[in-house]
């Protein structure tokens, strides 16, 4: 029976071990990116995506926000996320076309920018998402890159814009 869970034990670590070498040959920064089409006009939607005071009430993976004083004149706050707290503040507004949101605690295992650019289309507006984003850890990289995706948070933002842009209730301004 030890000779078993000995044997488990070595084969876990060994898992562990390439991971982690996995992980330092893959690159630190990356750059992935996502464009939506969305029924608000560039200026509702840049103010839905401004209003951060209101994130909870649309983004089901927020459970806490607390505004921050202000950087360089711009929003600042902590989101909570799960577990995670996640400093953020906005380095670039320009009404109604870009935003840049950079993720502010350097001792995360990540960090980066999102510029967000919205054009108007006949409909609505085109919003892309850019991600320049780091990992710094080797076995969240890993992680990054081949279970949960660069793309995961991106995707689970713009799912949630989805759904309160097409809900009809897009009271960002209030």
């Amino acid at each position: 029976m030890m000779r078993w869970i000995f044997g488990i034990l070595i084969a876990l670590a060994i898992v562990v071990v390439l991971i982690a070498v996995i992980g330092s040959s893959l690159p630190k920064k990356h750059q992935v990116s996502r464009t939506v089409r969305l029924p608000l006009p560039p200026d509702l939607l840049y103010s839905l995506l401004t209003d951060v005071d209101r994130y909870p009430a649309w983004r089901p993976g927020v459970t806490a926000l607390n505004r921050l004083a202000d950087r360089n004149g711009l929003p600042a706050w902590v989101e909570t996320v799960g577990s995670d707290r996640i400093p953020l503040a906005f380095e670039r507004m320009e009404r109604p076309s870009l935003l840049m949101t950079r993720i502010t605690d350097t001792t995360l295992p990540f960090g980066g920018t999102w510029t967000y650019r919205l054009s108007p289309i006949a409909d609505g507006s085109e919003l892309t998402i850019v991600e320049d984003g780091e990992v710094y850890n080797p076995i969240f990289r890993f992680m990054a890159r081949f279970v949960f995706g660069h793309t995961a948070t991106m995707d689970r933002f713009l799912g949630d814009l989805r759904t309160k842009a097409g809900s009809g209730t897009t009271d960002a301004a209030r």
